[in-house]
């Protein structure tokens, strides 16, 4: 069977908002919530630095106004330090001296406000197309082929059919190929900074996953790391 959903529910990608307007910041968080995305809000540029630097994010959704740190100067500060995260920035300055110095400071995409939340989304989606994050659509492992355009995931030409978590989890997987990925790294990427991470709710996704995708015969692509997580790799 295919696993199929709508475009954004199967993305399963995971986004930081820094706003310090909480009904802008409920707003945003609760369309991309329904969309299918897991939200982490910062309500100032300190803690939008802190969350930053604690765990990868595919977008950042960065207000510039911000207390304690302003948006430029947390985003100056993160592509210092290497980080290559797609930034949307949002602002009540529609200037082109105000666009420029967020450019210039490494944002990816503008976005005045106040804003149609379709444009802010159809936004979000651009980003995520663009590299470094995705630079195809097809993530193979050995045998084991996973489509994200089509959202089609198949071993041998067998389709195989995921809920949208296990879809999630094993997509993460595959953008990490041949790498030890913590439970909580899984965890916190695929639901988000509620994600318990005394869980075993990991555990139990790969265990769904390894039922679907291995059948007799077939040599198993998800290995347990004793102590520490999970690592997807041919070892065949």
């Amino acid at each position: 069977m295919i696993f199929l959903m709508s475009f954004d529910t199967l993305l399963n990608m995971r986004l930081l908002i820094v706003e310090d307007e909480p009904t802008i910041a409920n707003f945003i968080r609760q369309g991309l919530s329904e969309a299918g995305y897991a939200v982490d809000v910062a309500c100032n540029g300190e803690e939008g630095l802190d969350y930053s630097l604690a765990a990868e994010y595919d977008v950042l959704i960065l207000d510039i106004m911000l207390p304690k740190l302003d948006g430029i100067q947390l985003l100056r500060r993160l592509r210092r330090e290497g980080h290559k995260t797609p930034c949307l920035m949002l602002t009540a300055r529609d200037t082109v001296d105000s666009r420029v110095e967020g450019l210039d400071a490494g944002a990816d995409d503008y976005l005045v406000k106040p804003f149609a939340f379709p444009e802010l989304l159809a936004r979000v989606r651009a980003l995520l197309r663009r590299p470094p994050l995705q630079t195809g659509t097809i993530l193979q492992m050995a045998d084991l082929q996973m489509d994200t355009a089509r959202h089609l995931v198949e071993r041998n030409g067998r389709l195989i059919e995921l809920s949208p978590r296990e879809y999630a989890v094993l997509e993460y997987l595959m953008r990490h190929p041949n790498q030890v990925l913590s439970r909580t790294q899984i965890g916190e990427h695929v639901w988000n900074f509620d994600f318990y991470n005394e869980s075993n709710v990991v555990d139990v996704y790969v265990g769904y996953l390894r039922r679907k995708i291995d059948q007799p015969g077939e040599a198993s692509l998800i290995h347990t790391v004793r102590g520490v997580g999970y690592c997807l790799r041919d070892e065949g």
